[in-house]
C-alpha cells in the first residue's frame, strides 16, 4: 500500500490536484485579507494544501487497489 502512496505518477498528480483546489479554496476563505493586507492564517493554509492532496492520494490508491484484475 506505501509503495502506491509514493508511486511518482501518483504523487505528481495528486500535487497538482492540491495545487489548483488549494488555491481556490484559500481565495474563497482569506481571499480578503491575501488581497486587502490582513494576518494571514498559515495553519489554515498549509491545511487547505494538504486536505485535497490526502483526497486525491486516497482516491487514486483506492482505485487502484480495488481494480478487478
Amino acid at each position: 500500500m506505501l509503495s502506491l502512496i509514493f508511486r511518482p505518477d501518483l504523487v505528481k498528480r495528486s500535487l497538482i490536484v492540491a495545487a489548483i483546489v488549494g488555491t481556490v479554496l484559500n481565495f474563497i476563505n482569506q481571499g480578503d485579507v491575501m488581497v486587502g493586507g490582513g494576518t494571514v492564517q498559515w495553519l489554515k493554509v498549509g491545511l487547505t494544501y494538504i486536505v485535497p492532496y490526502c483526497v486525491a492520494t486516497y482516491g487514486a490508491v483506492s482505485a487502484l487497489v480495488n481494480r478487478p484484475d
